[in-house]
């Protein structure tokens, strides 16, 4: 195998049309090797999607302890997106692990598979666009037998859930090693807290409760669209005011509290009933509620409660709690790490009655680096290591939620999975010149979700 580097145009010419998806009868024959190309230890990534997120997610894999890695090239539809986040790697301290000469820098809406051409099966790609691509992303890297690394949610609605799931089990046979953002998950301290949850020193979980409550967030809010960019290019730059793109503020900010709760819990709920509302909108164009109240029912018939807000001024908080027939627990107190873990003998959080808890907050194990160590273990001693199964469910269990509160049903976990609104049809089509997903009415402004008005569609 010839493991140079495949020559590619530079990012400065921007790519005009994009490469239809290639059969998914390709899939079926091809052979994916469990690990790096056995001439070389160093694992190459490649990084699709150049946000904020990504730039974290390139930084944690080019800081992994059991490499060697290497980023060797880079696709968003910003030119100015790639460049910021490769200057902000560079003064991050990871110079020596970047090797992205402007040949591997791509741009454009098939930018996605030159990035990933320029890796070698085995090798690492990073997905953290909208969440919308990332079935076609995926895709790909099945047909190229990458190893990957996706970004939370995983789908947006429930024909994107299906898809997954499909390619999931694709992934899964051919030995890919996959992770995805929920980091959570890989918490040290979180997995001693669910360990003693189980052995049950605070009893049967009855309830759990969530709390994303907080002033403007990321790209929530938006303005009508200015002049000098194209209606698909400020939707996607915008991505959180737009359901097809991301499943809005509710998706891509709420499913951290939702999925830890499930996984203290370990089950996922059968039902979501919710409501939610928008407030002092000014001129603010997005698809967003500004508040969202649901409450998860449990097969067992156990409830998690789950707020979420998005306005100024009001009392903030970000936590998640659990509460059992002995006791109850923090799950996290301020965020996503540190967690603070916490057990308690009563339903009072008060030091008097607190039976347990990690250790110094200060000495947590970062769990976003975490979730890169446990993957590059993974890649080198072929383990066992494939989370698109339960990251397409906590999206779907997301979606659930976000969809009760839009449409005002009781939505269930099967209603969700065979949801047939899909959010962004043919997305694997797009180019530069294609229409948004969706369309804006003459005062600039776009659908949004009208509970009762549209059955269980959400707008």
């Amino acid at each position: 195998m010839n493991h140079a580097f495949h020559g590619a145009p530079s990012r400065r010419d921007m790519i005009k049309t994009s490469t239809a998806a290639a059969a998914a009868s390709v899939l079926a024959g091809v052979a994916i090797p469990h690990v790096h190309a056995a001439d070389s230890n160093e694992i190459r990534v490649a990084l699709v999607g150049c946000g904020g997120r990504g730039t974290g997610a390139a930084e944690n894999a080019l800081r992994v302890k059991n490499g060697p890695t290497k980023l060797v090239a880079m696709a968003d539809v910003f030119p100015e997106k790639l460049d910021n986040s490769l200057q902000t790697l560079k003064r991050l301290g990871v110079a020596a692990r970047l090797e992205v000469p402007p040949d591997r820098q791509f741009i454009g809406f098939d930018a996605y598979k030159k990035a990933m051409d320029c890796l070698r099966a085995g090798d690492v790609a990073i997905f953290a666009t909208p969440p919308a691509f990332r079935w076609v992303h995926f895709k790909y890297a099945i047909e190229k037998g990458l190893n990957v690394f996706m970004e939370k949610p995983v789908t947006v609605d429930g024909p994107s859930t299906r898809k997954m799931l499909a390619l999931g089990e694709e992934s899964v046979k051919k030995n890919m090693k996959v992770g995805v953002g929920l980091m959570c998950r890989h918490c040290a301290v979180r997995a001693d807290l669910f360990k003693r949850i189980k052995d049950g020193e605070i009893g049967d979980l009855l309830l759990l409760r969530a709390y994303r409550m907080a002033g403007v967030t990321a790209m929530e809010f938006s303005e009508p669209r200015p002049m000098g960019i194209s209606e698909l290019l400020y939707q996607i730059k915008r991505f959180h005011s737009f359901l097809w793109a991301s499943g809005g503020c509710y998706s891509d900010f709420l499913i951290h509290n939702i999925d830890e709760c499930c996984w203290m819990k370990d089950a996922w709920p059968i039902e979501a009933k919710a409501a939610g509302g928008r407030h002092y909108r000014g001129n603010f164009i997005d698809q967003n509620f500004d508040t969202y109240s649901v409450e998860y029912t449990f097969p067992d018939g156990a409830k998690l409660l789950l707020e979420g807000r998005s306005m100024p001024g009001c009392h903030q908080e970000f936590a998640s709690y659990a509460h059992g027939t002995k006791g109850s627990a923090i799950i996290s107190k301020a965020g996503h790490s540190p967690a603070g873990c916490k057990l308690f003998k009563s339903q009072k959080f008060t030091k008097a009655d607190e039976i347990w808890h990690w250790g110094n907050p200060k000495d947590e194990p970062n769990p976003y680096q975490l979730e890169w160590d446990h993957l590059i273990d993974a890649i080198k001693n072929d383990k066992p290591y494939n989370e698109v199964k339960r990251g397409a469910e906590a999206s779907l269990v997301t979606a659930m939620g976000r969809v009760a509160a839009h449409s005002g049903k009781i939505i269930t976990w099967d209603d969700m999975l065979h949801h047939e609104q899909e959010l962004a049809p043919g997305l694997d089509e797009l180019t530069m010149e294609s229409p948004a997903p969706l369309k804006a009415n003459a005062d600039g402004k776009y659908p949004v979700p009208m509970p009762g008005k549209h059955g269980k569609r959400e707008f």
